[in-house]
């Protein structure tokens, strides 16, 4: 479940206003504004609300790791076809060092 930084991270990331948002999941905008200020603490039905329209947004929530929580973009699909072709460029395969 999200946490109110994460919250007003990816907010920030897929560049909503907290009004749209709310209208996006449906969630009243004192309870985000409340819920990212670390001031309250809404429902779980409201924070998995707000975690699936941020996600729907293109946001991505990272996990507890070993190095914190996180929140990302996803990959657009020209991205994606970029990283494949620079993955499949280089010629025969050897060692990286170079002397």
């Amino acid at each position: 479940m999200i946490t109110g930084p994460q919250c007003r991270a990816a907010r920030a990331l897929v560049e909503w206003t907290r009004e749209f948002l709310a209208r996006k999941a449906d969630v009243d905008v004192a309870a985000i504004e409340a819920f990212e200020r670390k001031l309250g603490k809404p429902t779980s039905d409201d924070r998995r609300k707000l975690e699936q329209a941020l996600m729907d947004g293109g946001a991505v929530f990272i996990a507890e790791n070993g190095g914190g929580v996180g929140v990302r973009l996803k990959f657009s699909p020209a991205d994606v076809r970029r990283i494949a072709t620079l993955e499949g460029e280089g010629g025969t395969v050897a060692m990286d060092d170079v002397p």
